[in-house]
């Protein structure tokens, strides 16, 4: 009975795997995937993925959106938050979190911010970490829910 449980363990541990969710490397590859998809095809593409919930920039609770370095949203898959500067909307603890990840930008130009947001996919307001990092002249920005 245990070499079968070891087997089935085996073989559906790729699936497993899959369905685990985001974790701290998986938001920095995003953000580093997004930052060499501006270098190669420009800011205006992006945008344009970011957007349209592009399944390469997409993909549930983890997602890239875009700022400025004043704070206005540039590209976001919500996309009511295009457009809109946030800067002084706190989070669910009165965290001015959207300043920090602009400060980080500007400054250090990557980091990480925690704050409190809503899941997508719970619809729930969840403890959330997001990795900003710098990209000439707005900042990428991919976050995971802490569990």
């Amino acid at each position: 009975m245990r070499a079968l449980f070891a087997i089935i363990l085996l073989l559906s541990g790729p699936y497993i795997a899959a369905a685990a969710a985001p974790n701290e490397k998986d938001a920095v590859a995003l953000a580093e995937k997004g930052a060499r998809f501006v270098r190669t095809h420009g800011k205006a593409a992006m945008i344009a993925r970011i957007n349209s919930r592009d399944p390469e920039f997409n993909q549930g609770a983890l997602y890239l959106a875009m700022r400025d370095l004043e704070g206005i949203t540039v590209a976001h898959p919500t996309t009511a938050l295009i457009g809109k500067n946030l800067l002084d909307v706190p989070d669910a603890d009165g965290k001015p979190f959207r300043r920090e990840m602009v400060a980080v930008a500007r400054g250090q130009g990557h980091g990480w911010v925690g704050y409190k947001f809503r899941n997508p996919e719970s619809g729930k307001v969840e403890a959330k970490t997001t990795y900003v990092l710098r990209v000439g002249d707005v900042a990428l920005e991919a976050g995971i829910y802490k569990h």
